[in-house]
């Protein structure tokens, strides 16, 4: 059996923090699943909208949802049609005052939920789960990744055996504390079974206050062409 830990709460209380963040004596386990509902109420009214995370506080009456998307233009619609009814939604579900914020991803092709979401719609789609992780990693390492790892298994190609692709380029340290390492999982439900996308995103190290990371970022070379053998027999 592995031992596999998710490589961001590994760093709880480190260098990330908690996507929930309250406290209660009382009625935990009520809030916990209210957490969930909100949240997966979020993710099916947005599906198409790149919603990378949600992060929910509490205090008092009120709850304030954040909503990480790389498209803010689908989410709070013409005129914030579309916020004004989601926001709604939440509160008739939550039964509270709610405030909802939405905030910009900057660049998406660096988070990892989305690019596992890219690369299960794309095999969903049925194109090659090759192209699209060797095309998910070079955007990445082109938009400024330190290091990235792609990982799918299952039957893939729509094989009768289950076995697993990784597709990786850089460096991935995820026993460092202070790595900033982003992971992102997503199942994808097709006809001849699921299939599971893994990835892990290396941002660089997290320092403390009046220290810089001074080293170079490192660059992988290509390895050079072998001289082709000539294919005339001996004389």
């Amino acid at each position: 059996m592995g031992r596999k830990v998710n490589p961001i709460s590994f760093r709880l209380g480190g260098i990330k923090d908690w996507e929930s963040r309250w406290y209660a004596d009382r009625g935990y386990t009520k809030q916990l699943h209210q957490d969930l509902q909100l949240r997966s109420a979020v993710r099916q009214r947005l599906h198409n909208a790149a919603v990378s995370r949600v992060t929910i506080a509490r205090s008092g009456d009120e709850i304030t949802v954040n909503v990480f998307t790389a498209k803010p233009g689908i989410v709070i619609g013409k005129g914030g049609a579309t916020v004004d009814a989601l926001r709604r939604e939440l509160e008739q579900m939550a039964g509270r005052r709610i405030n909802l914020n939405i905030e910009e991803i900057r660049q998406p092709e660096t988070e990892a939920q989305l690019i596992a979401e890219s690369i299960a719609e794309q095999i969903n789609r049925r194109v090659s789960y090759k192209r699209a992780m060797k095309q998910a990693v070079q955007r990445a390492m082109r938009s400024g990744a330190r290091g990235v790892r792609v990982r799918v298994s299952g039957r893939l190609g729509g094989g009768e055996m289950a076995r697993t692709a990784v597709e990786k380029d850089g460096r991935v340290p995820l026993q460092t504390l202070r790595a900033d390492i982003d992971f992102g999982l997503v199942h994808v439900h097709t006809t001849y079974g699921r299939i599971g996308c893994k990835v892990w995103i290396y941002k660089g190290d997290v320092l403390p206050e009046g220290q810089i990371d001074l080293r170079p970022v490192p660059v992988v070379q290509a390895a050079p062409d072998r001289p082709r053998r000539s294919s005339r027999g001996r004389s």
